[in-house]
């Protein structure tokens, strides 16, 4: 709660009344962004579901940002052999499953195909997108994340060039 305070107190998130119109609140930009990442819609689609125009494709960039910014330390990759002996441990207690570290997965990201980018951002699920990819620990906290690669990409390619740990 404290984290979404800081985050909805930012410079990125929160805007100035101008002459033009009233500012669209720090709540609702945080809303917009978080339906876009979790459902992958359209901004059109977006557009019509918050009744907010224009500026939607502006709005998630930003936030996003500031979500990296506020909440960045809260993922916390293992740095010592203990601390990776105990995450194997963790999931071979509660799931059984020896010689683990994490649960590893991606997620398409629907985005409108970049200019001159030809079928780079196509995926096989027939539309364009951009790849999120995530490691959990045994009890499903982030450990890692990447977000970036073209949505043609498996996701064995996607790992294999996602920024270091």
């Amino acid at each position: 709660q404290t984290c979404l305070l800081h985050l909805w107190q930012s410079p990125r998130i929160v805007r100035q009344t101008t002459q033009m119109r009233e500012p669209i609140e720090p709540r609702v930009r945080l809303a917009i962004a978080l339906k876009y990442l979790a459902t992958g819609d359209s901004y059109t689609s977006l557009q019509f579901f918050f009744k907010v125009l224009t500026t939607i494709s502006r709005i998630v960039p930003e936030v996003c940002a500031c979500l990296i910014e506020v909440l960045g330390h809260h993922i916390k990759i293992p740095s010592t052999r203990e601390e990776w002996l105990q995450e194997s441990n963790q999931f071979e207690s509660k799931w059984n499953f020896p010689h683990a570290i994490g649960a590893i997965d991606g997620k398409h990201v629907r985005i409108q195909a970049p200019k001159n980018s030809g079928s780079h951002y196509f995926n096989c699920k027939i539309f364009f997108s951009i790849v999120l990819m995530a490691i959990v620990d045994a009890d499903y906290n982030c450990l890692y994340a990447d977000v970036g690669c073209q949505g043609r990409m498996s996701d064995g390619g996607v790992w294999s060039v996602c920024s270091p740990c």
